[in-house]
């Protein structure tokens, strides 16, 4: 006998039956073993259906498996894939580290195996076979997606903290650079306007080397806040080192510079009048306009980093 193939015999077949008759029993017993002897620690901060989270539809699927095995069930996209991808999500937001999760499924396994020990009498040697296998296959899938759900999570927010500046969470130069060209090919695609504003902070060295480097980063976050607070979801913004910032307007035409200019010249206003940024704060800015002014993104960049130098020796002259 193939003990694989075919569907399962009668003796199975009850067998799973059983299970999803008592799921919500094992779904208990596997939150008492869960928290006997601190096992999950993070089971005993939630109330009792919080410790159950989705064991009870993992119970009940295991079953459906025992019964009805179809290789579709687990496949990565599944519903009960993206349901065991949740579940994961769900458990990390509440604290659960990476190996608690996985204990979930282990424990799972022995509170499931206690369950079929009793009733092996009824099952000869290749029933028990059958259910040992897709058992532990299906639990061992279980475990491979929660897995797989901790690396994507873990490697998307690697992958957008590579983007981050880490003091200001604004995107750092390559990131913002990259927006940029990619905004100004769908800019010519459709016929939009954008615009480039580049600006740094005034006399930042003397806030550095007078208030001290703590409060030179207090400065830097508090622009950065500014920056994100005066945006449309729509526009970008980057920190492009030190204390030179960048801001791409999206669907703007020429006059939109300088309306925006004008707002953020009030917002740093009233961020120094709360006392969040020093009383002598100011910056340099320098706008330029696509397509009007400049049609790739390079001559965009000289033009706005030119228009921020004559801005800054204008001030230096006055």
């Amino acid at each position: 006998m193939n003990v694989d193939s075919g569907s399962a015999d009668a003796a199975v077949a009850r067998l799973a039956e059983e299970i999803r008759a008592n799921a919500w029993e094992l779904a208990l017993e596997f939150v008492e073993e869960g928290l006997h002897d601190d096992v999950i620690p993070s089971l005993a901060r939630l109330g009792q259906i919080g410790q159950l989270g989705d064991i009870p539809t993992f119970i009940l699927e295991l079953a459906r498996e025992l019964g009805d095995p179809q290789p579709t069930r687990l496949r990565r996209g599944s519903p009960l894939a993206a349901r065991v991808h949740d579940h994961a999500r769900e458990r990390e937001a509440l604290g659960f580290a990476p190996r608690e999760i996985v204990t979930e499924f282990l424990i799972l396994r022995r509170v499931l195996w206690r369950f079929v020990s009793l009733r092996s009498p009824e099952l000869d040697a290749d029933e028990l076979l059958v259910v040992e296998r897709r058992l532990n296959d299906t639990i061992d899938q279980l475990v491979t997606e929660c897995v797989v759900a901790y690396f994507d999570r873990a490697t998307a927010e690697l992958a957008i903290q590579a983007r981050r500046d880490p003091l200001t969470q604004l995107l750092n130069h390559t990131a913002f650079s990259e927006q940029v060209e990619a905004e100004l090919q769908r800019a010519k695609r459709y016929g939009h306007g954008l615009t480039l504003l580049f600006f740094d902070v005034d006399d930042f060295k003397a806030i550095n080397d007078t208030l001290g480097h703590p409060e030179g980063d207090r400065v830097l976050r508090a622009v950065a806040e500014v920056l994100i607070d005066t945006l449309r979801a729509s526009d970008i913004a980057g920190r492009m080192g030190g204390d030179e910032f960048a801001v791409l307007l999206v669907e703007t035409d020429i006059e939109t510079g300088g309306t925006f200019l004008a707002r953020l010249y009030d917002s740093f206003a009233e961020k120094v009048a709360g006392g969040d940024l020093p009383g002598s704060f100011g910056f340099s800015p320098g706008l330029a306009h696509h397509p009007s002014e400049g049609e790739s993104a390079d001559a965009l960049f000289r033009l706005a980093d030119q228009r921020l130098y004559e801005s800054k020796r204008a001030k230096n002259l006055a």
